[in-house]
């Protein structure tokens, strides 16, 4: 039990669900195309990338660190401190993202992949 009550365990499954249905939710908004498909995997690679970063933030903060010691480092130790924890983050939210995005075409009705 000590996985799911003080690991990454829940985290890592809501990630994993977001990056499926963060790019359904592009699709709606989005044309049907090749072009608006890589949009489409843009937008959501930024979104996740945001989410996963803001993730990271928020635990620091659950964890005691105060917000005049994470601002102590500077913004660009932060951004870059944080933004590689995004990164690392996406081995998880990055599989499921690319599965999502291929499978929007399959529910294209005016154009042809």
């Amino acid at each position: 039990m000590n996985l799911i009550s003080d690991g990454l365990f829940i985290p890592a499954v809501t990630i994993a669900l977001l990056a499926w249905m963060v790019p359904k939710l592009f699709a709606m908004l989005l044309p049907e195309g090749v072009g608006p498909l890589f949009m489409n995997a843009f937008l959501s690679t930024l979104t996740l990338f945001g989410v996963s970063t803001a993730f990271f933030v928020l635990l620091y903060l659950g964890r005691g660190m105060g917000w005049s010691e994470i601002a102590s480092f500077g913004i660009i130790a932060n951004i870059a401190f944080f933004g590689k924890l995004g990164l690392l983050f996406g081995m998880i939210w990055a599989p499921f993202m690319v599965l999502s995005v291929a499978n929007l075409p399959r529910y294209w009705v005016e154009k042809v992949w």
